[in-house]
């Protein structure tokens, strides 16, 4: 056991360069703009390829550690993460930027898949497992911190010609001990039964899932137009015409892309909606605090930036102490920590209309932090309970897809919402309206995952495992497979 706690210490290497990078080049856009004479446009969609690029080929990532080794395909997207990270670090220009952040988060979605599938298979005892998962709740904490304080950090290096780039080079390092310990360190694990890839499948997947994440990220920076709603549709039909070619290939008995067994478990379709509505909420309330904190309350980006960062550490404590409640009171300690972070969001409301004081504000966003780090590893524990080794691989894809589609949309319509309200020449009141109102929308969307868990039936708890010995894997695969 302690062979597979190295291992998976290992593999969360994987999960951490993954979390940091989506946050690191956020605190030096000022810097990397002024450097490469960058637009506007230019510098969101260096944020935006990123999430394109890890959304469009999570799926894809999955089925291939199921087909050829989640030891190979993580070492893989290691390697390409960090040439690709290379690649930002010396770009000239906005664009090859722009092409070499949407090459790493191609890399990540190699790697997070096969972190998710490992996971679950050298921890197939509930208990273990939900600790391993704490771990990989605490990796998430601390990536979002570290993307934060270290993109602040290199860009402000003194005596450094564009010390931007060091947020990228950062990465080689790590790339380069993960890939050796991993190689030394992991088992290969993969189907035992010989399969083809489905290329046409990811053609048509990868393209309707390429043309909905840059649609949605172009409705947050260019609006409902036409062209971002037709955009929209094309991504409808090709994922429609995706769904019914995966189900004519199963039937004929030719290779798939995804095996569409996964939704009969209960648990899983479960785990994607609580999962889904979660992060609606979670990242369109940091895309609407920022705003609010810097625009509305006029506080500084580095006191902002400070501030979100006590959530950081609300995460990463939860993430360590929430094992034990979760082992010991089952899913009422979800539904605890959700009601928890319904609480804190209200609390906002009330506090930042009528107080404006800083080390209030760190409190309530550790507090936030606190419920969040509850919550979020065992959605994915939820999610793959029950679920056999032949599917995890697929299963992981589809619900780290999932996961980042909810984000962006959460980003765009929760967003949408907020400007909205916030109108074209907003003062302190609009702003406090406009933030209480996506709040609001905030709190209805944890409702649904507080729905979902509800949901979840009592047997899978590891507490209730370990009560009745009767209770063994094999008999929740049956449970949940309806």
């Amino acid at each position: 056991m302690k062979n597979n706690y190295l291992i998976l210490s290992i593999i969360l290497f994987g999960q951490l360069l993954t979390i940091m990078d989506i946050f690191i080049i956020n605190v030096s856009i000022p810097s990397i703009q002024r450097d490469l004479q960058a637009s506007n446009g230019e510098m969101q969609f260096m944020i935006a390829a990123y999430l394109i690029g890890f959304a469009s080929f999570l799926i894809t990532g999955g089925r291939l550690g199921d087909l050829y080794g989640r030891k190979k395909l993580f070492v893989i997207g290691l390697l390409f993460f960090m040439i690709s990270s290379i690649g930002c670090g010396i770009s000239s220009g906005a664009i090859q930027l722009v092409i070499s952040r949407f090459i790493q988060g191609t890399s990540a979605a190699l790697m997070a898949p096969q972190v998710l599938s490992m996971i679950q298979i050298l921890f197939p005892d509930h208990e273990q497992r939900t600790k391993a998962m704490g771990w990989y709740g605490i990796t998430i904490g601390i990536g979002t911190i570290a993307g934060q304080f270290l993109g602040g950090y290199f860009s402000s290096l003194t005596g450094f010609e564009e010390p931007w780039r060091f947020i990228f080079f950062i990465n080689v390092p790590v790339c380069l001990l993960a890939v050796f310990f991993s190689v030394i360190k992991l088992q290969e694990s993969k189907m035992m039964m010989k399969q083809s890839f489905d290329i046409w499948g990811v053609l048509i997947l990868s393209t309707g899932l390429f043309s909905i994440t840059y649609a949605l990220t172009a409705l947050e920076q260019g609006g409902f137009s036409l062209q971002n709603m037709l955009v929209i549709v094309f991504s409808f039909l090709i994922l429609m015409y995706f769904i019914q070619n995966q189900k004519n290939r199963l039937k004929n008995n030719k290779p798939f892309l995804i095996d569409f067994e996964l939704f009969c478990f209960k648990n899983f379709n479960l785990g994607i909606i609580a999962v889904s509505f979660f992060f609606i909420m979670l990242d369109s309330y940091f895309y609407i605090l920022s705003v609010f904190f810097q625009d509305g309350l006029k506080i500084s980006s580095l006191k902002a930036g400070e501030v979100i960062v006590f959530q950081g550490i609300g995460f990463i404590l939860a993430s360590v102490f929430s094992v034990k409640f979760i082992l010991k009171y089952g899913k009422i300690a979800l539904i605890f920590g959700l009601g928890f972070i319904m609480m804190i969001l209200i609390l906002q409301i009330i506090v930042f209309r009528f107080q404006n004081d800083y080390y209030l504000f760190c409190l309530l966003l550790f507090l936030h932090g606190l419920g969040v780090g509850t919550i979020i590893p065992s959605l994915a524990n939820i999610a793959f309970s029950g679920m056999p080794e032949k599917l995890i691989g697929n299963a992981s894809g589809v619900y780290n897809t999932f996961q980042q589609i909810a984000a962006i949309i959460g980003i765009v319509l929760i967003g949408s919402v907020f400007y909205y309200f916030l109108g074209e020449k907003p003062v302190m009141r609009h702003y406090h309206n406009a933030f209480t109102i996506a709040v609001i929308l905030n709190v209805f969307c944890l409702i649904f995952v507080l729905v979902a868990v509800v949901k979840v039936p009592d047997y899978v708890l590891p507490k209730l495992l370990k009560v009745n010995p009767e209770i063994t894997e094999s008999s929740i695969n049956e449970k949940f497979h309806r």
